[in-house]
């Protein structure tokens, strides 16, 4: 016979005490790294946000880019850059990547 032992709480994950409590991540966040949100027009499909993600990952400085896709609409593009970017550089690689820019504000 297979005895359950009940969970204290099932939205804390293991309990066993055999794992660190603190994140095993970077402790803190490197101070020179800038998330700037830009608003974009002109995306409709996965592959428009492809293409549009990957012209600005191919920037100096950039680590990462999220794309929140309103198909047809103001989508929002999120990049996250070690001392920011410019407006300029972002529209220069939107217009890069096709038919795509910078929603005005």
């Amino acid at each position: 016979m297979t005895r359950l032992l009940p969970l204290t709480d099932t939205a804390s994950g293991c309990r066993c005490g055999s794992h660190p409590t603190e994140p095993t991540g970077p402790s803190s966040e490197d101070p020179r790294m800038n998330t700037q949100a830009f608003p974009v027009v002109g995306m409709t499909c996965g592959h428009c946000a492809g293409a549009v993600t990957e012209e600005l990952r191919a920037l100096p400085g950039v680590e990462d880019v999220h794309v929140e896709l309103v198909a047809g609409g103001v989508s929002t593009v999120t990049v996250t850059s070690v001392d920011g970017l410019d407006a300029g550089a972002v529209a220069t690689a939107l217009d890069e990547a096709g038919d795509y820019r910078l929603a005005p504000q």
